[in-house]
């Protein structure tokens, strides 16, 4: 079975590279990644736009490498030219790591096919933490350059959680192979070794998860890979329809809008931790708060995986009918209204 899954693997990252399905969170294939790539000094350009880009800077900086911060406004992404103006400022930079679509503020990278190619043109690596975002946008990780790709099992690929993917171009290995790794469980090429050798992996593997991930996939390619992203393309734009026709505020900028977490401020005088309890409670629908100075601004919205028409239509009603309860002036059926104009056609 594991084979097989690393064939399936590959096909929805679109690669030919090595590929490895790990027993961790995707926060184990970030480790992964940087524990077997980065030495005490190598220079990674890291752009912070939120939460998982400030981790990813951090997790350089854990395994002796110094992070080149790229610093992003709240709500914005970075562009290529901020990544190619420090890789002509640096020398020796050994790669650039880009969290592909930030969760902490609903962004996604628009620019990540050029970043891919300044990266080449630099010799620096390219890494791309896509966890929250595989299966759900566009990424096909041979002809964006990238060398190494980071992804999990329960976001947009709609497995439970628990098992995360990684890929290795060849580039990504003469770099491992610079030294030993700085981790035991995570020895990448320990993994290749017993793949090659015994079609198996090196420690226990949480066996009833790869063969979720595996009819996941198999989902997947019943429905269509392209088939699947345009529908989470679809349904992103029923919510951002929706939510404007509520008169609310989204928080990221047009340009930088994530297809697979919509990030919306709350309405005036409506306390975020009392919305999301009572849309909980009364209504069964779950979204998530802001981190950290956001907590209590925004609300965050999962698009990710099988969602239909159906998922679209309750969660919007019940957001409606949510503000309405706590007094905010929202225009019912607007929302629902607006959402349906892009539903329809599902």
């Amino acid at each position: 079975m594991y084979p097989r899954l690393l064939e399936k693997v590959k096909k929805v990252l679109q690669t030919k590279s090595d590929v490895f399905v790990l027993t961790s969170s995707g926060t184990g294939a970030v480790e992964a990644a940087l524990s077997n790539i980065v030495k005490p000094g190598d220079k990674v350009i890291v752009p912070v736009a939120g939460e998982f880009g400030s981790r990813l800077a951090d997790s350089v900086e854990i395994y002796g490498g110094k992070a080149l911060r790229i610093q992003v406004e709240p709500g914005d992404s970075p562009t290529a030219a901020q990544v190619e103006e420090v890789l002509d400022r640096e020398k020796d930079v050994l790669a650039v790591a880009v969290v592909y679509n930030e969760t902490s503020t609903g962004t996604t990278v628009r620019e990540l096919e050029k970043m891919g190619e300044i990266a080449k043109k630099y010799g620096a690596l390219f890494i791309v933490d896509a966890i929250s975002i595989l299966g759900g946008d566009w990424l096909p990780v041979d002809e964006w350059n990238v060398d190494v790709c980071i992804a999990a099992s329960q976001k947009c690929l709609a497995a439970p959680p628990g098992v995360s993917i990684i890929s290795l171009s060849e580039d990504a290995w003469k770099a491992v192979k610079r030294g030993r790794p700085a981790t035991l469980y995570f020895d990448l090429p320990r993994y290749k070794k017993y793949l090659e050798e015994r079609k198996e992996t090196p420690f226990t593997p949480a066996l009833p998860l790869f063969f979720a991930l595996d009819e996941a996939l198999n989902m997947i390619f019943e429905y269509g890979l392209e088939n699947w992203i345009r529908r989470q393309e679809t349904t992103a734009k029923a919510f951002y329809s929706a939510f404007q026709a509520m008169g609310l505020k989204l928080f990221a900028k047009e340009r930088a809008r994530s297809n697979v977490v919509i990030a919306v401020y709350a309405p005036e005088g409506i306390e975020v931790g009392k919305f999301r309890e009572h849309l909980r409670v009364k209504y069964s629908v779950v979204v998530a708060g802001g981190f950290g100075e956001l907590k209590n601004v925004i609300f965050r919205v999962g698009n990710m995986g099988a969602v239909t028409a159906r998922e679209v239509v309750t969660t919007v009603s019940s957001i409606e009918s949510t503000l309405a309860d706590l007094g905010a002036q929202v225009p019912l059926g607007e929302g629902v209204k607006a959402a349906w104009q892009y539903l329809k056609d599902l």
